[in-house]
């Protein structure tokens, strides 16, 4: 995971996550996210943040305008 990446992504992810009604994936990873800046270990945020690419890709193939296609791209760029 690139922190750097992902700290820039992780409010904007839990955001979409919110408006394509997975709130309870977006909490956890709001969760995960803090618990990670506290304790440096980002196994929950690195969990969390693959589902959250699963929901956006899913949400992509029902309606190509649900989630933009830069926002999936920098998530995976802050995963790898």
């Amino acid at each position: 995971m690139n922190t750097v990446k992902m700290e820039k992504v992780v409010t904007e992810v839990i955001g979409k996550l919110e408006k394509i009604k997975q709130a309870d994936l977006a909490s956890e990873l709001s969760w995960c996210w803090v618990s990670f800046q506290n304790d440096g270990n980002p196994v929950g945020v690195i969990e969390k943040a693959g589902k959250a690419l699963d929901a956006f890709k899913a949400a992509r193939e029902q309606n190509s305008k649900a989630v933009a296609k830069k926002l999936v791209e920098d998530l995976e760029k802050a995963l790898a």
